[in-house]
């Protein structure tokens, strides 16, 4: 299957150093099947970059190996309880980093507002089951893909 990331420049080899830390599924280079969440990230990340262009790099994944047992893998169709409890360890600061051993992970994508949502979680402000709610992504549920190691890294190739 093709997958698409979106970037203020082609990635031409994917690197974990330049990933950033503390994002739904850990440190990480994420992917999405959806060309069109792709370009909005790439436009979101120009914005913040304040430099290059919105960029959409193609690669191609054997998506079977989410399911192989070759990698060590987390797969979640839909929103649930575990899939949130993920997403706030792997966003806590305080948690050591990375908080998972996972190669891939494959999951919804958080509402845009997860920082602000977790902080009110955090403070107590909405219990366990409004963030559940909360992180729902507005637009429709769409799926990420997280490369977590250089092993996963290296089932990507670059079209």
């Amino acid at each position: 299957m093709i997958l698409y990331h979106g970037s203020n420049m082609v990635i031409d080899t994917p690197d974990l150093s330049k990933s950033k830390p503390y994002k739904d599924f850990g440190q990480g280079f994420y992917l999405s099947a959806d060309r069109f969440q792709a370009q909005r990230m790439g436009e979101q990340r120009t914005l913040i970059e304040q430099e290059g262009e919105p960029t959409v790099t193609r690669f191609m994944f054997d998506e079977r190996l989410l399911h192989s047992g070759e990698m060590k893998t987390k797969v979640w169709t839909d929103y649930c309880e575990d899939w949130a409890q993920f997403i706030v360890k792997n966003r806590d600061m305080r948690v050591p980093q990375p908080c998972h051993d996972y190669d891939i992970v494959y999951g919804p994508i958080a509402d845009d507002g997860v920082t602000y949502l977790l902080r009110r979680y955090k403070a107590g402000t909405i219990s366990f089951k409004e963030l559940l709610q909360e992180l729902r992504y507005p637009r429709g549920i769409t799926f990420q893909y997280y490369f977590g190691t250089q092993r996963a890294l290296s089932t990507l190739k670059r079209l």
